[in-house]
């Protein structure tokens, strides 16, 4: 197949196109100048520099394509200026998914987050993991970041009951190689590695290898539903944050930080390194909306692209242990 990705740089992106390429599918990556090509070092596609707010450019280069991957978004739990992340998710999506519809694509994969998913909920004294129908409440949206995915989700869910070939996927926390910025999921990681994480809260995340989250959008285009949204998580991956630290220790011989941050405390210390940020400009080291989403379990079950993509199930430690390894090989570690 003809495919066009966008946020081909990106983390997900990167290993999508190696994904594509080595599964024998022509890859158009849409790129801006000056992107940071590190993830995409070894696989061929043909470069289309362009940008996601350009349909002019975005229909030229769709012409002839027939899946369209849209990968791209801004991820960011702080900015000085918000704004931008609305329109990049917002607007950006609706430009790709029509623009892909006009080109005549007959599959438009989109990719959204668990983070557009009800939170779990305890039943009987058991969490009881999220899928794709637990419901979300607007008030869940605790961060700009989640905020503009879940309005840039209901633009892909119109737009598929409109009759566009959308369906929608919803990575939990990926990991493994190629996370070149790193996301806030991999910094978690390298900061882990160099010592920088003397303590952690009580929270959890749903770890899954970032090569079957890019398998599973292969395996959207050929096997999902149009109009369906598909959890791409591991079914072993639900971990508390000690449980995570605990693996990493296994791994990497680094020990794990024992002390655990009471949640007010790390509620107070976030608004205070948001504080400075603003007179310093620089990224806190803990942000605001990190520890906001660091409240809940992000825990989730996706029995359903098991069942009906085939989703593959990497076990987790392999994910952690395939970061660690890249992480350490591209100089993200400290000496």
């Amino acid at each position: 197949m003809n495919c066009f990705v966008t946020g081909a740089s990106g983390f997900i992106g990167s290993n999508l196109v190696h994904e594509l390429t080595a599964r024998g599918h022509h890859v158009k990556a849409l790129l801006r100048p000056g992107s940071d090509l590190r993830g995409l070092a070894g696989a061929g596609f043909e470069r289309v520099e362009g940008d996601i707010g350009d349909r002019d450019r975005l229909k030229a280069a769709l012409f002839g394509c027939d899946w369209c991957f849209h990968v791209a978004a801004s991820y960011s739990l702080w900015l000085r200026d918000y704004g931008p992340m609305y329109v990049t998710n917002i607007d950006g999506t609706r430009n790709v998914l029509e623009s892909a519809a006009a080109a005549g694509c007959t599959r438009i994969v989109y990719t959204s987050t668990v983070g557009c998913i009800g939170l779990p909920e305890t039943v009987d004294g058991r969490l009881v993991p999220s899928d794709e129908t637990t419901p979300v409440l607007k008030g869940q949206m605790s961060n700009h970041y989640k905020r503009s995915k879940w309005q840039a989700e209901q633009v892909a869910e119109q737009l598929a009951v409109n009759g566009l070939p959308v369906i929608i996927v919803s990575p939990s926390a990926p990991a493994g190689p190629r996370d070149a910025k790193p996301t806030p999921t991999g910094k978690i990681i390298v900061d882990f590695l160099n010592r920088a994480m003397p303590a952690y809260i009580d929270t959890g995340l749903n770890w899954v290898h970032v090569r079957d989250v890019a398998a599973g959008h292969v395996l959207a285009a050929e096997k999902g539903r149009i109009g369906e949204r598909y959890i791409l998580g591991n079914a072993q991956g639900n971990w508390t944050m000690k449980e995570a630290f605990a693996v990493l220790e296994k791994i990497t011989g680094v020990p794990a930080p024992r002390h655990r941050i009471p949640y007010p405390v790390a509620l107070g210390a976030a608004y205070a390194n948001e504080a400075l940020s603003f007179f310093t400009r620089r990224p806190p080291k803990a942000p605001l909306a990190g520890v906001r989403m660091g409240k809940h379990k992000m825990f989730f079950n996706p029995a359903k692209a098991i069942r009906e993509l085939g989703l593959p199930q990497t076990p987790p430690e392999q994910a952690l242990a395939d970061a660690v390894e890249w992480f350490r090989k591209n100089g993200y570690v400290k000496k």
